[in-house]
């Protein structure tokens, strides 16, 4: 006998706002399945506001306003029975953040949970990322967001070190990332994995699952440093326009492509790795499961 329910994650983060609806299929004696049905990406860039003005402006609440009352539509359209909102870097650091969250609240129903760095790579790692990290392996993760980067390292199946840096994709966009913040993040990623003799990395986030589709790899094959690095150049050689026009891209992402490629090289290249793997697994992915775990929490408390 099957159990079958749907779950809705809300993502907020610096560059775009998303919402993914899940089906979670339960049956007795096998392990739960969790179907992507649904994925709805507004690209409201909350973080150029954020770290240019130090707030959201009103044009960006109401935008934020009409996707949270239309995403709240679509939950109800899929029946979704559980679901949770996360905001990121932007609403953390933004003067306004609370009071937007609280006229969402008051005017499209949906609470928002403005998180920290820390609890978002804890969110991301309690997803199917976990199957991919072999005991006999290690692994640097890498979350480029549009506020920010969060870096995790995996050796033994454990989590050893984990830290969340203030480099975004909106933030390089808009110059506002220091070199010293750079130089923060080599030491890091070198000072943590020099106990490792191999290391491979994990990419999450929209940029790096763009370039992964159009490299025409098959799903768990890992692009190489080589690929990545031919990529960068090749992004570089085209302006914004073309690569809209003649690359195909989104607006929006043709421009954020360009910093978070270099992210991920750079990243790669101070931890030695040779290959990135990605699994298409982000916030909202962590959103879900972290839902059916306190769905299972909450059946134990009653029994």
């Amino acid at each position: 006998m099957l159990h079958i329910e749907k779950y809705g994650a809300i993502d907020i983060g610096s560059n775009a706002i998303r919402l993914l609806v899940a089906t979670v299929v339960e049956e007795e004696g096998k392990n739960t399945l969790f179907k992507k049905t649904s994925l709805v990406r507004v690209p409201i860039r909350l973080g150029a506001d954020v770290f240019l003005e130090g707030k959201i402006s009103e044009v960006n609440t109401r935008r934020m306003i009409d996707a949270m009352n239309a995403f709240r539509l679509l939950m109800n359209t899929h029946n979704v029975k559980r679901f949770k909102a996360c905001a990121t870097s932007a609403m953390r650091e933004a003067t306004n953040g609370q009071e937007i969250a609280n006229r969402i609240k008051k005017e499209a129903g949906i609470f928002i949970n403005i998180i920290d760095g820390n609890d978002e790579a804890a969110i991301i790692a309690s997803t199917d990322l976990k199957s991919l990290i072999q005991n006999d392996k290690v692994f640097l993760y890498v979350d480029v967001g549009g506020g920010s980067t969060e870096f995790t390292i995996f050796a033994e199946g454990q989590t050893v070190a984990s830290k969340s840096f203030k480099l975004g994709t909106v933030r390089l966009l808009n110059d506002m990332v220091e070199d010293t913040m750079w130089q923060q993040v080599e030491e890091w990623i070198r000072s943590n994995t020099k106990p490792y003799k191999k290391i491979s990395v994990i990419g999450s986030g929209g940029n790096i699952n763009s370039i992964y589709k159009n490299s025409g790899k098959k799903i768990g094959k890992p692009l190489s440093y080589f690929y990545l690095a031919s990529f960068y150049d090749l992004i570089r050689s085209y302006s914004l326009d073309e690569r809209i026009t003649q690359m195909d891209m989104n607006p929006d992402r043709a421009d954020v492509i360009v910093p978070a490629t270099r992210i991920y090289l750079s990243a790669m290249k101070w931890a030695g790795a040779k290959n990135i793997f990605v699994p298409k697994i982000g916030l909202s992915d962590g959103i879900i499961k972290s839902l059916y775990n306190e769905k299972i929490a909450e059946s134990l408390e009653v029994n």
